[in-house]
């Protein structure tokens, strides 16, 4: 290397760390600047950055930092502040877009946590003003009592919001009926980067003239698009597909005459790259009093598309198409079992629902499809229901579509791309038979898909294809796929987007959809909103005359240069991710069902979301740092791996509900992945106080009943000053602990005299967990009353024998490993000789079935035993003790009751036995849609912890009890529950384990 071009080096690199010095200074200036004069929270951490790096795209861009405003009054001045400092930003709403709408080096307004209000109904005319944060479901459910409702539904309608729904002119199946949101609103609240804000109508020429006249920059705006449109209005109305979901681009289309100069139409589906959206006056459509669903079996997905022309004319609520390869994906992944099974003869689905003012009204529309199908020789196999249960069981075999194509077992991973196209619906099945052929010219055809399902009465088509994003040669072949994909969708003159929009994934595309005149309009609406390209920079266009927006194969969440910390050895096998913790921190696919803020369907995840609305405290936030913990790109804000403080304070509370594990589309179980970091987090050093403490639970439990300290032990705790100053020096909450039995339940049974002759249906082993043995006792010698009285000969263990279950939840997994192997080989003669081993503890239910083989791997036949011959207390008597009948608990009439089943149960021993057993014992049983408790083990007892435990537990469990007659029953079989309930409960009530109610019965029928 020559003097000079040393020096050259030299002088460049000085330069790359002046400005890098630079940018460090004014990001500095902006976290000041933003703290001092927005009303809200401002984050420039590591782990906020690393939470918002990505949504549910193909792409990561670490964000320079995070405002969630209070009030949109807030994000109006961060907005200011971020002009004043010339740095780009984003608005966010749900986080769930496909396209790389919402991830940009730039500063992103989240408005969810707090901007999320109902700001006004006026049921006369059909309107509602709200803030852009509110989701979409909580909407409608305030709107429940006006008999209204916001039209469209995206999928994702649990968790996306009305900002992001604009940002992306959101549709969803009910567009079918509605519209997409273009077409259901009425104003907008908006705000350029430089500061300029107004509202944004539908102006007729008078209106536009009173605003147009005016002085300042908005006259202008509206002058200019006012000229575009009447300069080019024909080139608009020739180049726009004459389609109903047509997403791509900017809505030019919206400026002209017949559609009244509509500027908020306009702005709809920017994508957060003109405007940032403060409030929107949405138009409200009559709620559906009666729906009907009908089933269509036809020989193949593109037969099935090509009925659909018929069948719009019969006007349908909604028109939805779901292929087999879309149903064998549900099979493998154990998704809406019952309702796979309903389905008609046939490969290809018309899922089509029709509405009415009674069932009488909607089932007449619905028959008079089919007789019209049978008419025209196209009649398929039909399935029919207007039962609201059965219609809500088959339509989530739709909307589980994203879900249950994404990480099916045994097949390569699906991503996103060319996810959303959409074309005439009289050429539909012929554009879906030619897809068909792109997959097989591109290889990424087999026999088991990719799928093709979606929106088929308005021509929208969802799919996830199995590109491959980690090596150069894939990304160079998705590249030229899309490029193809793109060719094939305009040849039928359909749009590359028809509900997710363009982003970073169809940006560059465009000019093959609209041709360079109209591209070039686009780059003119960019530079006069936002001429320094500073709104969500280099998604969907740039200013006019400035380079490209980013390509569809640049930031990408992986790519060919993706080079992960291969983090070896686990503790965990992860034998669904490869064996790879890697491939596991990867598996959140973004669609944020994580996010709930209500609990849809007994939905469980993820509590500490649903208690601070914190993006690094929903499970898709944590997964996200996990992922940039693996530091795959060199560049990620998560620097020190295993030892990361930011990975850890946002595990912190992780309730290890394992509630993702069954709830999450993607089955993502932030519990063991919480389990493996703090192992190598506190690896060699020591661990909080509070670890040790509650650890170490069984053992010290094993103390104090070998030394007989119950009663003083429980006598201490009771004393406030002893308790405060035990609670913190062991790290605690200063919550009352549970009293220590008297007597633990090995104690009781190695004492007990009256023991029955042996069972006629064999010997069941009943477990002592550490929580029955030592501090519920009572629920174990149910138990064993019960399993007696069935016919079962008992016996308990006396041995001092541990799952291990409180050094997994803290992460002592050494530790666990030794107790659980040690347990292992002494319950191992039992179930190699297929004896049972029943659990009355959920969580400790739970290790054997689950976290056991995960952990010891299940290479080892006595675990896979274990795993095969563990049952809980009511699948051993519903499924194994056959004409056995439990009593009922009033003979006159049906025992109310109300059941918080634990959160452990919910997502792996499932809880169907146990409404079965309550069913036959005469109690009218509802379950609580309550989610965690919020005890959560040794959660709620870990200092810190106390007012997000409470919070888990005032979102629906405690505001139940409350409101339950007093004679009501309470069931619950966790530990925990039982505790929450006992400590916080008000009203008095208590827990009841379903042993000790159906002991009850038996004792009762013992006595008459």
């Amino acid at each position: 290397m020559s003097i000079a071009s040393d020096q050259r080096g030299r002088d460049h690199q000085g330069q790359n760390q002046n400005q890098d010095q630079d940018q460090d200074d004014r990001l500095q200036r902006a976290e000041q600047l933003l703290k001092e004069r927005v009303d809200g929270e401002v984050a420039f951490d590591a782990g906020t950055r690393a939470a918002y790096s990505t949504d549910a795209s193909n792409f990561r861009q670490v964000p320079l930092g995070v405002v969630t405003p209070r009030t949109t009054d807030a994000a109006a001045e961060a907005v200011r502040v971020c002009h004043e400092l010339g740095l780009p930003l984003v608005s966010r709403g749900g986080g769930t877009s496909l396209a790389g709408q919402c991830c940009n080096e730039a500063i992103v307004i989240d408005f969810t946590q707090h901007c999320h209000r109902l700001l006004e109904v006026d049921t006369e005319n059909r309107t509602a003003w709200v803030e852009p944060g509110i989701v979409l479901d909580e909407l409608n459910r305030q709107l429940a009592d006006t008999g209204l409702r916001y039209g469209p539904e995206p999928s994702t309608h649990p968790n996306c919001t009305i900002g992001g729904m604009i940002g992306n002119n959101s549709c969803g199946a009910t567009a079918q009926r509605t519209g997409k949101v273009v077409d259901n609103l009425v104003a907008l609240d908006v705000m350029l980067h430089d500061g300029t804000r107004f509202t944004a109508r539908k102006l007729d020429d008078d209106q536009y003239a009173a605003v147009a006249t005016q002085g300042g920059r908005v006259a202008e705006l509206h002058r200019e698009l006012r000229r575009l449109r009447d300069d080019h209005g024909d080139l608009i109305r020739e180049r726009y597909p004459d389609i109903p979901r047509r997403v791509s681009g900017y809505n030019l289309d919206s400026l002209l005459p017949e559609f009244g100069f509509d500027i908020p139409g306009f702005l709809v589906g920017s994508e957060a790259t003109l405007v940032t959206v403060l409030r929107a006056q949405l138009t409200l459509v009559p709620v559906v009093k009666a729906k009907t669903l009908i089933v269509l079996g036809y020989p193949d997905i593109a037969t099935a598309a090509d009925a659909v022309p018929a069948i719009v004319e019969h006007q349908p609520v909604t028109l939805e198409g779901v292929d087999h390869y879309l149903v064998h994906d549900q099979q493998l992944k154990g998704m809406n079992g019952e309702a796979l099974d309903e389905l008609p003869e046939g490969t290809g689905f018309l899922l089509v629902q029709f509405g009415g003012e009674d069932t009488e009204e909607s089932d007449r529309y619905a028959r008079e499809c089919i007789k019209d199908l049978e008419q025209q020789g196209k009649a398929p196999d039909v399935a029919f229901y207007d039962d609201p249960d059965k219609e809500h069981e088959l339509w989530m075999v739709r909307e589980s579509g994203l879900g249950a194509t994404a990480h099916v077992p045994h097949r390569p991973d699906t991503f996103e791309g060319w996810e959303d196209s959409a074309v005439p619906i009289d050429r539909l099945g012929d554009y879906l038979r030619d897809v068909r052929k792109l997959f097989e010219e591109f290889g990424y055809a087999s026999d088991t898909g990719p799928s093709l399902y979606g929106h088929f009465g308005q021509g929208c088509v969802h799919t996830r294809i199995p590109f491959d994003l980690t090596s150069a040669e894939g990304v160079a072949t998705y590249r030229r796929f899309m490029e193809s994909a793109a060719d094939l969708c305009v040849a039928y003159g359909g749009s590359l987007s028809g509900e997710h929009g363009d982003g970073q994934s169809r940006g560059e595309l465009l000019p093959k959809m609209f041709g360079e005149e109209v591209v070039d309009l686009f780059g003119q609406v960019k530079a006069l909103f936002d001429p320094r390209d500073l709104m969500n920079p280099g998604k969907v266009i740039r200013p006019k005359n400035d380079t490209p927006p980013y390509g569809l194969d640049e930031n990408l969440r992986l790519g060919g240069h993706w080079a992960p910390r291969q983090p070896l050895p686990l503790f965990f096998d992860y034998p669904e991710d490869d064996h790879s913790f890697t491939n596991a921190a990867n598996r959140c696919v973004g669609v944020g069902k994580c996010r709930q803020l209500t609990h849809d369907g007994g939905s469980v995840m993820c509590p500490s979301y649903q208690a601070t609305g914190e993006e690094q405290n929903a499970t898709r936030g944590r997964a996200r740092l996990l992922f940039e913990m693996l530091d795959g790109h060199g560049d990620g804000p998560i620097k020190d791996g295993w030892r990361s403080e930011e990975v850890k304070e946002a595990l912190d509370l992780c309730l290890a509900c394992k509630g993702c594990k069954s709830d999450c589309p993607a089955n993502v179980d932030m519990a063991t992945y919480k389990a493996e970091f703090l192992a190598h987090h506190f690896a060699g050093r020591l661990r909080p106080r509070a670890d040790y403490a509650t650890g170490y639970l069984p053992i010290a439990a094993r103390a104090i009943e070998k030394a007989r300290l119950a009663p003083a032990v429980n006598r201490a705790a009771s004393i406030t000053p002893l308790r405060k100053l035990a609670s913190k020096a062991a790290g605690l909450e200063d919550r009352d602990p549970p009293e220590f039995a008297a007597k633990s339940l090995q104690r009781w049974w190695q004492e007990r005299t009256d023991r029955p002759a042996p069972g006629k249906r064999g010997r069941v082993l009943l477990w002592p967990d550490t929580f029955t043995n030592y501090f519920h006792p009572h629920v174990g010698q149910a138990a064993v009353t019960v399993l007696e009285d069935a016919g079962w000969e008992v016996d308990i263990p006396t041995e001092p024998l541990c799952c291990g279950l409180t050094w997994i939840s803290t992460g002592q997994l050494k530790t666990a490993k030794k107790q659980l192997r040690k347990t292992v080989a002494a319950l191992a003669p039992h179930v190699r000789d297929g004896g049972f081993v029943v659990g009355l503890e959920p969580s400790c239910t739970t290790v054997f079935r689950s976290d056991a083989p995960d952990l010891l791997g299940d290479d080892d036949p006595d675990v896979r035993r274990l795993r095969d011959h563990t049952v809980t207390f009511a699948e051993l008597l519903t499924q194994h003790t056959d004409g056995w009948e439990p009593p009922r608990l009033d003979p006159e009439q049906e025992r109310k009751a109300v059941a918080q089943v634990h959160c452990h149960q919910h997502a792996v021993l499932g809880w169907d036995a146990d409404t079965q057993l309550l069913e036959k014992a005469g109690v009218d049983c509802t379950r609580l849609e309550s989610g965690c408790c919020g005890l959560a083990g040794n959660f709620g007892f870990t200092a810190g912890h106390g007012e997000v435990s409470e919070a888990c537990a005032e979102q629906v469990l405690l505001p139940a009890l409350r409101e339950a007659d007093d004679d009501t029953l309470v069931l619950a079989d966790g530990f925990s529950c039982r505790t929450q309930i006992h400590q916080l409960d008000s009203g008095g009530k208590e827990g009841r384990h379903l042993a000790e109610v159906l002991a009850e019965a038996v004792r009762g029928r013992a006595r008459s």
